[in-house]
């Protein structure tokens, strides 16, 4: 007589407390699922609603400054300390944890047009309208000590623009020249110059640290080694640049703003074109900056908006914008990659989140599980059209929303224009010429 007896192992299904999660046996059999597609789908386009239901990006605004902010600058070492630099010559350091001001130095005559903290994070300079460069201490005076700057140089032109080594006791400035300053020295080191126009900023690049690129209001941009006493090479635009920030990860990367509303990321070895456009605002864009990623960067314009672009993609994924603010002078991302910083003309330094749907805070492991999952099906169905359609949606002011649909419009009726002129015109006559190409004028080396 044969007796079959089932065999468990009670470790695989009994729980040992209460408080745990019954075990479910589950068979990864893809015959036995044939509708796991569709609760998929079903599953991901509530996780693209919900997405869209809990972006709130805007946390909190630092109001304080008298006058619009001009300029920011991270401290290298804190995450919770930043600073900033007012049209009235005021600069504050706040803390960003308790949300207020911690200090406020009286620094300019006239605007602060720039500003940056040393490598270690134990002073910051600050340049002005007055035609100075002032070293000041991070930490505050003592009990009955005057505020006033370690050191105070005092140029011959305004300066527009300054930014420090990352290694070593070095700075640039630009106005109407590029100089670079050795701390200990009240002369510039060595001055770079090629052309006649005043320059906008300098920015040197946090890898291959000898590396500085400017930009030039005759619509350059140039690259200089520190090494070197002459300039590496320059490429013009159409438009003037604002400013330029380099990617943190990869050396020859750098992205510029333009006038011409458009963003251009270079490769320094090959500024033939551009490696990507990024084309989304409406107005001049003013400012930009990098995620300490590389993967990301924000960019501030004067249509009142501040945008998060994708290095990759020719469009943001995301814009921030609220009733009060006015055009942005100036944006920042934060080293913990977390938060983006922007101060506008309305003397507010608002904080917003880098992912608009994040939740902040300690997450449980079954919750962080959760938004893993949601988070790959999201990926894994983006181009389906509904959920494409709601994951991309939007709401604008009216000024953007009705900016945008004129731009279109006038695209395309440019584009209608090149159609008929080369359906009338002898056969290559009239040669294809990509976006890319469209915006550079020339290289110079």
């Amino acid at each position: 007589m044969k007796v079959k007896v089932l065999s468990r192992n009670p470790d695989d299904y009994v729980r040992e407390t209460k408080l745990d999660l019954q075990r479910v046996p589950r068979n990864y059999d893809p015959a036995l699922h044939p509708f796991e597609v569709a609760r998929e789908y079903v599953r991901a386009l509530n996780a693209t609603k919900l997405e869209r239901v809990f972006a709130k990006p805007f946390l909190s605004s630092l109001d304080g400054h008298r006058d619009g902010v001009n300029c920011m600058a991270k401290h290298p070492k804190s995450l919770s300390t930043v600073l900033s630099g007012a049209c009235d010559g005021e600069v504050k350091i706040w803390n960003l944890t308790k949300r207020q001001c911690i200090r406020t130095i009286q620094a300019h005559e006239g605007f602060v047009r720039g500003m940056c903290a040393r490598f270690c994070g134990t002073s910051f300079f600050t340049v002005g309208d007055d035609k100075t460069v002032k070293q000041w201490k991070m930490e505050g005076p003592e009990y009955g000590e005057e505020e006033e700057p370690i050191h105070t140089i005092l140029g011959k032109t305004v300066f527009t623009g300054i930014d420090h080594h990352w290694k070593e006791p070095v700075f640039a400035t630009c106005g109407h020249q590029v100089d670079i300053w050795d701390e200990q020295r009240t002369s510039p080191k060595c001055s770079l110059t090629w052309g006649f126009d005043s320059i906008s900023s300098v920015k040197f690049n946090p890898i291959e640290t000898y590396l500085l690129g400017s930009c030039a209001s005759d619509r350059n941009i140039v690259l200089y080694d520190m090494r070197k006493s002459t300039p590496l090479k320059k490429v013009i635009l159409n438009m003037r640049t604002n400013t330029l920030c380099w990617n943190p990860m990869e050396a020859f990367i750098f992205t510029a703003a333009n006038e011409d509303y458009n963003l251009y990321t270079f490769d320094m070895r090959f500024l033939e074109s551009p490696v990507m456009v990024h084309m989304d605002h409406v107005s001049a864009v003013l400012d930009v900056d990098y995620s300490p990623t590389g993967k990301e960067f924000v960019s501030a314009s004067f249509d009142k908006s501040i945008r998060i672009f994708p290095v990759d993609k020719g469009h943001s994924r995301e814009v921030y914008h609220t009733k009060r603010m006015q055009h942005v002078i100036t944006v920042k991302w934060t080293a913990d990659n977390k938060y983006i910083l922007c101060g506008s003309d309305e003397m507010n330094i608002r904080l917003w989140k880098a992912n608009a749907s994040e939740k902040l805070g300690v997450l449980a492991p079954r919750e962080k599980a959760a938004m893993n999952y949601n988070q790959k099906l999201k990926e894994k169905f983006q181009f389906h059209p509904q959920i494409r359609r709601i994951a991309q949606h939007r709401h604008l002011p009216k000024s953007i929303y009705c900016q945008i649909k004129e731009q279109r419009i006038m695209r395309e009726a440019r584009r209608r224009k090149e159609l008929n002129r080369r359906k009338h015109s002898k056969p290559g006559s009239v040669p294809f010429v990509p976006e890319r190409k469209k915006h550079i004028v020339a290289v110079v080396k």
